[in-house]
């Protein structure tokens, strides 16, 4: 092969040895995770319409799709509802195991001089589960595992909390939970999960802030050291792209000490112009 060719395309073994080699040669491991993270742990990836209401019946019932009923208004107009469902997200991630992929990447990542870093847009917490440190974690949407008031920029000025001790009982059969609902211990208003919604503008960013300080100025140190990051993308598709344009970002700002290696079996394209490399898919 050419040494100006950036793009390994093959199939088979050879492939598989080729993202391994890369991965090895790495001071860094960059690990960039979507839902499809979670769908060998048993999880729904909410692909579709018919992917969201196979996992959730009742909303097909009313219609709502994932990024309709995600959305913070219903706190408001039903709360039976929006905690229905946030509640029995909450259970299905308390009870998931995080399937043997979380655990395989944590050694390789514990065995990395400049160690690694989490970029995930899931809300479950599975890679802390799996043991991965909160110290290098960043949940871009946050996480269902971590509570706010819905008054946030209103009169209460409580910060974020664990919702370790948050039980909510849901009626399955209509995704609904009867009240009593979790409240703000501050406020005694109605409280929801820190998580970006969508049209969520009252989203309490602070937790994810101190994520995002502690995973940039570890790019930075990274950056200075001209050390080489081994990016492995896993199961992040592109109806939400935040998490593929964090791994292509970290390739156009590392450039050649960045290689992409992108993990999905429906959306594995990766652009030519794309810098650094060898980057695989």
């Amino acid at each position: 092969r050419l040494n100006h060719i950036r793009h390994l395309t093959t199939t088979g073994p050879n492939l598989f040895e080729q993202a391994a080699a890369l991965i090895q040669k790495a001071d860094a491991l960059l690990i960039t995770a979507g839902a499809g993270m979670g769908v060998d742990s048993g999880l729904p990836d909410f692909r579709g319409k018919e992917g969201f209401w196979k996992a959730y019946p009742p909303l097909k019932e009313f219609g709502l799709a994932f990024h309709q009923m995600a959305n913070p208004r219903w706190f408001q107009d039903d709360p039976e509802l929006a905690w229905g469902f946030y509640g029995h997200r909450l259970h299905l991630y308390r009870k998931t195991v995080p399937h043997r992929g979380f655990e395989i990447l944590l050694k390789i990542m514990s065995k990395k001089q400049q160690g690694g870093f989490v970029f995930t847009s899931n809300v479950d917490g599975q890679f802390q589960k799996a043991g991965y440190s909160e110290d290098i974690m960043l949940e871009c949407h946050g996480s269902i595992h971590h509570m706010q008031c819905t008054n946030f920029r209103g009169r209460c000025d409580s910060d974020v909390w664990s919702a370790e001790k948050i039980d909510v009982e849901v009626d399955h059969s209509t995704l609904l939970a009867p009240p009593p609902h979790p409240i703000c211990s501050s406020c005694k208003d109605l409280s929801r999960p820190n998580i970006l919604m969508f049209n969520d503008t009252y989203w309490h960013r602070s937790r994810t802030s101190e994520q995002e300080q502690r995973y940039h100025k570890w790019l930075k140190d990274l950056k200075s050291t001209s050390s080489k990051i081994a990016i492995v993308e896993l199961g992040a598709g592109t109806a939400i792209p935040t998490v593929r344009f964090q791994g292509e970002g970290v390739c156009y700002s590392h450039k050649d000490n960045a290689s992409l290696i992108r993990i999905n079996s429906v959306d594995n394209h990766i652009s030519k112009l794309l810098p650094g490399g060898p980057h695989i898919s």
